[in-house]
């Protein structure tokens, strides 16, 4: 049991921060916010994230609120079981579980370091599961329509998938290959907006 917890805890803490740090953005990096419409940075996600690393993989329901660069994202398992809060607004990012207590930290990123001991660049997904590039370095492949279906972009390759005419993804997969072969995934699935 003390094994489950302990994976529990780690799967939480990942999905968590991978959610909770997409709203900031490093200017050298990315598009002029200015020129980023206010409505954009604004938006209601519900639905599944999935973990899957070389030692675990686990899965949560999310509801993410952004609202421009402040959010709030609720994590729970199966009947609501494990509830964990995160929150942001830039340079103060927590976290909140009745298994860790409150985590703090100044970015997402620090916060995924101090709670998983690995890195993703989590700030990117305000633009992702918006099918937007998050900087300008992005690799970008699109479909027929012109709307992106992968990003290649600091190391990770986002791969974005649409239900039939819409412009927006409904499910994404963040993979980031590893020295040993393996890889680390991240599979969102958004069921509503």
């Amino acid at each position: 049991m003390h094994i489950f917890s302990k994976f529990s805890l780690s799967l939480i803490a990942a999905s968590t921060l991978i959610l909770s740090g997409c709203q900031q953005y490093t200017q050298p990096q990315t598009p002029n916010v200015a020129q980023i419409p206010e409505a954009a940075k604004n938006f209601n996600l519900q639905g599944k994230i999935g973990v899957r690393t070389p030692g675990q993989s686990g899965s949560a329901f999310f509801t993410w609120v952004q609202q421009q660069d402040e959010f709030d994202i609720e994590l729970s398992g199966i009947l609501g079981v494990g509830k964990t809060q995160i929150s942001g607004q830039p340079g103060n990012v927590t976290l909140n579980s009745a298994k860790t207590g409150l985590i703090q930290a100044d970015t997402p990123e620090e916060l995924l370091q101090r709670a998983t001991g690995w890195q993703a660049p989590i700030t990117h997904l305000v633009d992702w599961v918006q099918a937007k590039p998050a900087t300008t370095q992005a690799k970008i492949s699109k479909d027929e329509q012109n709307r992106p279906i992968q990003f290649l972009e600091d190391g990770w390759t986002v791969d974005l998938s649409y239900n039939e005419q819409a412009q927006l993804p409904n499910k994404l997969i963040l993979k980031q290959l590893l020295e040993s072969g393996q890889e680390n995934r991240i599979t969102m699935l958004i069921q509503n907006r």
